[in-house]
């Protein structure tokens, strides 16, 4: 009997999570939103926020980013649902735009946060990655301490690549009385999935004097 009532409560989180998924598809009509997808969830529960949609679309054979704001409320949390196979010079130029009209409303409100959405796999739920403090900027940055994540899985970080799991071990053994801001850099062809999963990597880093949650600059180049 326990083991019944298990299976049917798997079977009610995956409807949960079809039909959220279908939600939001539903809101837009015929499009669709791809979203990336993560075995863990960082925050799940939000309060009154306005969706952000930017889809993938296609204009012959030229790859679109369809920015869809009709319901942005400025008071609320905003929550950017995006398409997982959008590279990122397709995406930043739109995030930054919605970020810059934000902070400009008179009706903005300081404890007002910007997530990205994502489906966790695991737990048959939407979550959320929070991104409100983040500056973007579309080009190389002058600075030796840029922890440069590339296509390949791979991280380089002081002229040295090494793999991506071991970026944590790499940050251990820097000299612990030294605080060094660390910038963070992405390439502008990796897809917005790739990039979403470095965003759920890099909360979970731990150094000296860095929180992931304060203001950081990040490179798309």
């Amino acid at each position: 009997m326990a083991k019944s009532i298990d299976i049917i409560k798997k079977m009610m989180k995956s409807v949960i999570l079809s039909v959220l998924a279908i939600l939001l598809l539903a809101c837009e009509g015929k499009k669709e939103v791809q979203l990336p997808k993560s075995n863990q969830s960082l925050v799940t529960t939000i309060g009154e926020h306005s969706p952000v949609y930017i889809f993938f679309a296609l204009k012959g054979k030229d790859t679109i980013a369809d920015l869809n704001r009709s319901n942005t409320i400025s008071s609320t949390h905003w929550v950017f649902n995006i398409d997982k196979r959008l590279p990122l010079r397709l995406v930043m130029p739109q995030i930054v735009k919605m970020q810059t009209k934000k902070e400009k409303s008179m009706h903005k409100s300081e404890t007002s946060e910007n997530y990205f959405s994502y489906a966790d796999s695991l737990h048959k739920n939407l979550a959320f990655v929070s991104f409100t403090n983040v500056a973007y900027k579309m080009e190389k940055p002058n600075t030796a301490t840029l922890i440069l994540f590339t296509p390949n899985n791979t991280v380089i970080v002081d002229a040295k690549e090494i793999n991506k799991t071991a970026l944590q071990d790499y940050l251990n053994q820097l000299p612990s009385n030294k605080t060094r801001m660390l910038y963070f850099g992405f390439a502008k062809e990796s897809s917005f999935d790739t990039y979403l999963q470095h965003q759920i990597f890099i909360k979970g880093l731990q150094y000296n004097g860095f929180d992931a949650n304060a203001p950081r600059q990040e490179f798309i180049f």
